[in-house]
């Protein structure tokens, strides 16, 4: 159960690398509730979310530093980094043409073989201060 429920997680990146958001209901249940402030509700507001980082940064390329299933089958955490060119428009800003990591901490709960539900903690600040959308903070003197 724990090696399908890290496969899970693998699938993730691997289907965000690919562009190919058709795939999402291979690991997510049509109902899929995403507490992330930047998504919509649903399967097709997941979609949409990741659809817009993919337009904003066209060469994406996202890998699974680390997935661990828990011990009851119930939830996927995985860390994540993200890495590409801000060509076109992400997160309100316009194409910069800079290159950005980004890191993620996701938490799933998995029901039937499908992520049912999702948090997340992303290091945004630090993809703006990349992105040259933020001044990096005064480091003190």
């Amino acid at each position: 159960m724990s090696t399908d429920l890290i496969k899970l997680g693998h699938l993730f990146a691997e289907i965000m690398s690919s562009h190919d958001l058709s795939r999402l209901d291979e690991i997510k249940a049509p109902d899929y509730v995403n507490h992330n402030p930047f998504a919509e509700p649903g399967l097709e507001g997941s979609r949409k979310v990741l659809g817009a980082i993919i337009s904003g940064v066209p060469d994406l390329k996202v890998t699974a530093e680390d997935v661990f299933a828990s011990a009851d089958g119930s939830r996927v955490v995985g860390r994540y980094r993200y890495e590409g060119t801000h060509t076109g428009t992400l997160l309100g800003y316009s194409g910069t043409g800079n290159t950005f990591t980004m890191r993620s901490i996701d938490i799933w709960r998995v029901e039937d073989g499908k992520f049912v539900e999702h948090w997340d903690e992303l290091n945004t600040l630090d993809v703006f201060i990349q992105m040259g959308a933020v001044s990096p903070p005064r480091q003190p003197s």
